[in-house]
């Protein structure tokens, strides 16, 4: 019970301590990007920002996390600013994650996943969703998440553990294996198969424009110091492979609690570990036109940064050059929402495109949508 108390304890800290948070305005000055490169506000008053979808024509919709919101952004004129910003949805349970799918929005809510049809022309008017998957687990710890469809058409949902550190297939606590994983989803028979195990939080993922492969961000255990777990970039190579959660961390790291015993070879190690607590969400490979050539099917990381670490990491946008399976280089490509004093005053959360090969970014801290293009210097 002392195990589930400090997981509740810890919880409601990270929930307290963000919803006391005032953020400070938004300084696009005070980020660094390559040269060429140049960043904007999309879109403001999108209260507690996080995954993207973008329709046929251009309309952006935006889910929340704690606000429990959809959003429409609307840039009629396409001068790359959102002049119409619309409440589409409220009421809904953590609405993080969606994904636009042969016209129509599908949303994600904690133990559910909702379809709003035709969305492009019921938006402003939007009709009763039907219920597409209404068995997941309700546990809001980790219960927030980020769906996308995948080039085999199947609808790709993660599962977070929810705890800090538990074990739940078999677990005193938690007792369901649909617990830290990835599913995927046939919307049309209803059957679901695990695509990896050992998850515990991921909050982004896409697939490698080359290999199809499925790459993932996945967030470190708390509570072993500043320094330790790292956070993780992950690839499928294996459909049902498990990646070590509870049991080993970054590949190597027993856990104190659930690692005796455990075999470290039994557990996919990460393409790269990450700083400690930076918290990767959203993961994006460039595809576009508009960026510099070498950009092309980089993987750009939105580390949205540390919540309890006693000096502040992640807070920015990495990109990660990937050859043949192996991460070659990972460095900044957006900073400076972290301050010198420890302080900041943005969270990048989740990215993608354009049709002209501009990027979005959503910001669920500053509550605002970036746009970043670029022009050769």
């Amino acid at each position: 019970m002392q195990s589930k108390r400090l997981t509740i304890a810890c919880f409601t800290l990270l929930t307290s301590q963000f919803s006391a948070f005032t953020a400070q305005a938004v300084a696009l000055d005070k980020l660094s990007l390559p040269a060429g490169y140049h960043i904007s506000i999309f879109a403001d008053s999108v209260k507690n920002a996080r995954q993207m979808a973008v329709s046929e024509h251009g309309i952006v919709f935006v889910g929340s996390r704690d606000a429990g919101l959809v959003h429409a952004l609307v840039d009629k004129d396409g001068d790359g600013k959102a002049e119409t910003v619309i409440k589409i949805a409220e009421g809904l349970n953590m609405p993080s994650g969606l994904v636009i799918h042969q016209g129509d929005l599908y949303v994600a809510e904690v133990s559910r996943i909702l379809k709003y049809s035709d969305i492009e022309k019921n938006y402003t008017q939007l009709p009763k969703p039907v219920v597409v998957i209404d068995d997941l687990p309700s546990e809001k710890h980790h219960g927030w998440k980020y769906i996308d469809f995948g080039p085999d058409n199947w609808l790709y949902i993660p599962v977070g553990a929810p705890c800090n550190i538990c074990e739940t297939n078999g677990g005193e606590q938690f007792d369901n294996p649909l617990y830290a994983s990835i599913l995927r989803f046939n919307i049309t028979t209803g059957e679901k198969q695990w695509v990896a195990k050992g998850v515990r939080n991921s909050v982004g993922f896409d697939w490698h424009p080359q290999s199809q492969k499925l790459w993932f961000s996945d967030n470190g255990r708390d509570m072993l110091g500043d320094d330790i777990p790292p956070c993780e970039l992950n690839e499928v190579e294996t459909f049902g492979q498990h990646f070590g959660y509870p049991y080993f961390h970054g590949g190597t790291i027993p856990d104190p609690e659930f690692g005796a015993g455990k075999n470290m070879a039994d557990y996919v190690a990460p393409k790269l570990n990450l700083e400690a607590h930076v918290a990767p969400l959203g993961i994006h490979f460039y595809q576009g036109a508009m960026f510099a050539a070498d950009m092309k099917n980089r993987l750009l990381v939105a580390e949205h940064g540390s919540w309890n670490r006693s000096q502040k990491s992640g807070y920015r946008v990495m990109m990660a050059t990937i050859v043949d399976g192996a991460v070659t280089s990972y460095q900044p490509f957006i900073a400076g929402w972290l301050e010198s004093d420890n302080t900041a005053w943005g969270r990048p959360a989740a990215i993608t495109s354009l049709a002209d090969g501009s990027v979005l970014i959503a910001d669920d801290f500053a509550n605002v949508i970036y746009r970043v293009t670029y022009q050769a210097p």
